[in-house]
C-alpha cells in the first residue's frame, strides 16, 4: 500500500502533521504532489534503478520526495542535513544521483557543492519558495506536471549510508522489489503483529528523518493509513506535549532521548496526558539498564527494543516484560538467526563472547565497496554489523562492544576513521586516535588523542586550532569535544593501533 491507495480510501485524512507548526498534509495532497514529482523525474530522464539524493531538514516536503522515488522504481538516498558541502558532495557523487532535492534552510550547503564535478545530476530542485543559483524552484517545477500516476509505477527503495573501509560512508544497497508499490509487503504483517501498526494509528517521529529507523517507520505507518507526526527537532517537553495533543499511539526513540525525558521537571514530565501511547520503540544505541527500568516504570510495559542495522541482514527484538526478566538484553532473533563466532571462525558456546553474525537475513552489499562487503561475510551466508556480544542458554543476545569503536552520540553514529583521516592532514599532527568517551547527556562524545611532530608544542591554543581544522571539513557533531596530547600512540609492531589502551581508562567502572 502507498499514498495512492490511501488517497482513494481516506483522501482527507492527515498523512503527516508537523508537531511545531501544526501544518498538515492530507493523503490526497501527498499522493498528488508525489505524483507530480514522479512525472518530473521521468521527464528528467530518471528510470527504474536510478538514484535521487535528498538533503532536507524535517519538514512537510520530505516524505513527498521519498514517495515520489518509492513509486517510481528509484533509489532514495536521504543525507544527514548537518553535513558539510564536501561531505554531501561525496555521497551525491558516490550514489550516482541523477536528481538532487534540497530546501531553502540548507541553501548555503547545497549552493557550495562542486556542481561542475557532479555533472550527472541533471535535476536540481530547492523547496520553500526561494531557489539558490543553479536550482529550480521546487514548487514551480512541480506545478508544470500532472497529479495523475506515471504509467510505469514500480517499487523503489532507500539506499542510506553507513561507514566504509576508507573512512568515508558507504551506501547499503539492496535489490528493488518486484511487487508494485500498491501491493502489500510481507514485512507489514510483521509490524502489525509485533508493534500493532494499523489503520488510523498516529506515529510520532521525534528524530531526524534522514536516519534509517525514523524514515522506515514513517513510511510504513503511512502504508497502513496512519498519520505521521514529525517533530522539526527533538525537544523532550515538546515530545510529551505532541503525544497528548495529537493522540499519538506509536513512537520511536533513542536512549539519549529517554535520558532527557527523565530529567524534565515534574510539571513538564507528568503534566501531559500519555494515555493514548501504546508502543514506544527504541534502538540505535545501547540503553543503560537504569534508564530503561525508569522508563518502563513511568510509561508502563510499552517499550519495545530491537537490534538491527541499516543493512537489514537480521534483527532481534524484546518486549518490556521480556526485558524485565532479562535486563540488558537486546532480544532474541526476529529476522534471521543469531550466531556468535570466535576468532577462529567457529561458533562459540552460549555465554562466550564473540562476533555477532546473522544467517537467513536479507541480501545486501555496500555500494562501490566490494572489500567492505566481503569483510562483513563468512562462508555459509553469515553476515555481521561488526558488533561483539554473547547469547545466553535461552538465546537472548547481549551486546558487549560496538563495531570498530564506532561512537554513538545522541543516537547518531560517528565513525572515528573519518575524523582521524582529517586530523592527520594537519601539519602539526604525527599520529592520531579518535574514540568515544562517556557523556552523561549524549551517551558518548568524541575524544581525539594526538601525537605531535617534534617541533610543535601541545596546549589549549593548538587544541582549538585542531578543532577548527576538523570543523572546516566535517559536520559540527564530528568535531572532537576535547583533544589530548601524548608522546607516542600505542601501536603494535605491525602498525596496528592498540586503541583500547587509550580508550579503556575513560570507561573504567562504566
Amino acid at each position: 500500500m502507498y499514498p495512492g491507495t490511501q488517497a482513494e480510501r481516506v483522501p482527507d485524512r492527515a498523512a503527516l502533521v508537523m508537531a511545531g507548526t501544526g501544518e498538515t498534509v492530507a493523503y490526497r495532497e501527498l499522493d498528488e504532489r508525489s505524483n507530480q514529482l514522479a512525472h518530473l523525474l521521468r521527464a528528467g530522464g530518471l528510470q527504474r534503478g536510478d538514484h535521487v539524493a535528498l538533503l532536507m531538514e524535517n519538514q512537510p516536503r520530505f516524505l513527498e520526495v521519498v514517495w515520489a522515488a518509492l513509486r517510481s522504481g528509484l533509489y532514495l538516498t536521504a543525507i544527514n542535513s548537518h553535513l558539510t558541502a564536501e561531505e554531501v558532495a561525496y555521497i551525491v557523487g558516490d550514489c550516482g544521483a541523477k536528481a538532487f532535492v534540497s530546501s531553502r534552510a540548507l541553501a548555503d550547503v547545497a549552493g557550495e557543492m562542486p556542481w561542475k564535478e557532479l555533472a550527472d545530476v541533471g535535476t536540481r530542485l530547492m523547496a520553500d519558495e526561494v531557489a539558490a543559483d543553479g536550482f529550480d524552484r521546487y514548487e514551480d517545477a512541480l506545478a508544470a506536471f500532472p497529479t495523475t500516476r506515471i504509467d510505469d509505477e514500480s517499487s523503489g527503495a532507500t539506499m542510506l549510508y553507513s561507514s566504509g573501509t576508507t573512512g568515508r560512508p558507504k551506501g547499503v544497497l539492496r535489490s528493488l522489489a518486484d511487487e508494485k508499490p500498491w501491493e502489500g509487503e510481507a514485512r507489514l504483517a510483521g509490524l502489525g503483529a509485533m508493534y500493532g501498526f494499523r489503520d488510523e494509528m498516529v506515529y510520532l517521529s521525534p528524530a531526524p528523518m534522514y536516519h534509517a529507523a525514523p524514515l522506515a517507520f514513517s513510511i510504513n505507518a503511512q502504508r497502513f493509513g496512519g498519520t505521521v507526526v514529525i517533530m522539526e527537532r527533538f525537544d523532550p517537553a515538546g515530545a510529551l506535549q505532541a503525544i497528548d495533543r495529537f493522540g499519538v499511539t506509536h513512537s520511536q526513540w533513542v536512549p539519549t532521548m529517554f535520558v532527557r525525558l527523565l530529567r524534565l521537571p515534574d510539571d513538564d514530565r507528568l503534566g501531559p496526558d500519555l494515555s493514548s501511547h501504546e508502543v514506544a520503540i527504541h534502538a540505535a544505541a545501547p540503553c543503560p539498564v537504569t534508564v530503561k527500568r525508569q522508563m518502563i516504570e513511568w510509561w508502563g510495559p510499552i517499550l519495545y527494543e530491537y537490534y538491527a542495522g541499516t543493512e537489514g541482514n537480521g534483527s532481534t527484538a524484546i518486549t518490556s516484560e521480556e526485558w524485565l526478566a532479562h535486563p540488558g538484553s537486546v532480544g532474541r532473533a526476529r529476522a534471521g538467526a543469531v550466531h556468535i563466532i570466535g576468532e577462529d571462525g567457529k561458533e562459540v558456546p552460549a555465554g562466550q563472547e564473540g562476533g555477532i553474525y546473522f544467517s537467513g537475513g536479507a541480501a545486501y552489499e555496500y555500494h562501490n565497496d566490494p572489500q567492505k562487503t566481503e569483510e562483513a561475510r563468512l562462508p555459509g551466508g553469515l553476515t555481521t554489523l561488526g558488533d561483539v556480544g554473547y547469547v545466553d542458554e535461552e538465546g537472548w543476545l547481549y551486546l558487549t562492544d560496538r563495531k570498530a569503536y564506532m561512537i554513538i552520540s545522541g543516537g547518531v553514529n560517528i565513525y572515528p576513521r573519518e575524523i582521524e583521516d582529517v586530523l592527520i592532514q594537519h601539519p602539526a599532527v604525527a599520529d592520531v586516535a579518535v574514540f568515544g568517551i562517556p557523556n552523561d547527556d549524549l551517551g558518548e562524545e568524541v575524544k581525539a588523542v594526538v601525537q605531535l611532530l617534534p617541533e610543535r608544542e601541545p596546549g589549549d591554543v593548538l587544541s582549538r586550532e585542531l578543532q577548527t581544522f576538523v570543523r572546516g571539513h566535517l559536520a559540527g557533531f564530528k568535531v572532537p569535544r576535547t583533544v589530548d596530547f601524548i608522546d607516542e600512540l600505542p601501536r603494535l609492531p605491525t602498525g596496528k593501533l592498540y586503541k583500547r589502551v587509550l580508550r579503556d581508562p575513560y570507561w573504567a567502572g562504566r
